[in-house]
């Protein structure tokens, strides 16, 4: 009788700064789901998987991204957009969810990993991404200030800049890379990193029922004179035909869908009046 001695089970990975945050955020929100990679793994590639450092490269990588982009527009709105539109809206793709890899962790358990292009790979059809952290910010007393990589912070001032510095360096090649195709300069791209910022978390903050925090911090994160970032969270009240309290915020950019819609604005869109907005904002609550 030969006896087969079974496989040793594989180990359980050590969780690292950020693990609890994504896995927080795909339990509300399971459109995205975030692997952290260990130092020795290689990022995935084919099979629809593509690199921050590809896309910041601007090459055939970037040709196929917003070959997507394009297919899914002529599929739903029948019609040809511009080119800089394409672009437009491939970079919100990318952009709202690589913001979420930073601003969870600081949101939920004040972490702020960092992202070098080289250190995130991203697939949107399945909507993963997969992440190396080797480096954070973190404050006094948090227990990731034992782990390898740690950078301990003195207060909240000191985190929030670690926020922008870390957003800043991960999106900084990504709009040298979409920038040429989108025929805005570099006002208008650092607006819409802005408002990615603000839009990814303030939903996932209502997602997480703490909304009105999310706002808070968001507003204390952003007050308009960041840089390299455009305006400020922007959020305001608008009052419901019911007398209620609807937030809403004004954009510091355009993502440019109404050249495909003009009747069918963004709510948070300047070009949106608030009645319209109070309009938009009540269905939905209805809804």
């Amino acid at each position: 009788m030969t006896l087969v001695t079974p496989a040793p089970a594989a180990m359980p990975r050590p969780a690292g700064p950020a693990t609890a945050a994504y896995a927080r955020l795909t339990e509300v929100f399971p459109s995205l789901r975030i692997a952290e990679l260990a130092a020795d793994e290689r990022l995935p590639e084919g099979a629809g998987w593509v690199s921050t450092r590809q896309l910041a490269e601007g090459g055939a990588a970037l040709d196929a991204f917003l070959a997507w982009d394009n297919a899914q527009v002529l599929k739903d709105y029948g019609q040809q957009a511009r080119p800089d539109v394409i672009a437009s809206f491939g970079l919100h793709r990318y952009a709202w969810p690589a913001c979420l890899l930073i601003t969870v962790p600081w949101f939920l358990h004040r972490r702020v990993p960092r992202f070098p292009a080289a250190h995130v790979s991203f697939q949107r059809a399945l909507g993963r991404m997969a992440v190396r952290v080797t480096d954070f910010a973190c404050l006094p007393g948090d227990p990731a200030a034992s782990l390898p990589g740690a950078h301990v912070v003195p207060d909240e001032e000191a985190l929030r800049a670690e926020v922008r510095a870390a957003v800043a360096e991960h999106l900084q090649p990504v709009l040298t890379g979409f920038g040429p195709r989108m025929r805005r300069g570099p006002r208008a791209l650092w607006g819409m990193a802005t408002d990615e910022i603000v839009e990814g978390l303030w939903y996932v903050g209502h997602l997480l029922g703490e909304e009105r925090r999310a706002m808070t911090e968001l507003e204390a994160l952003l007050p308009g004179t960041t840089k390299p970032y455009v305006g400020k969270a922007a959020f305001r009240e608008l009052t419901g035909p019911e007398g209620e309290s609807l937030p809403t915020r004004d954009r510091a950019s355009c993502c440019l869908f109404y050249t495909l819609r003009p009747e069918d604005t963004c709510v948070t869109c300047p070009r949106t009046c608030d009645a319209d907005r109070i309009a938009k904002l009540t269905a939905t609550t209805a809804a």
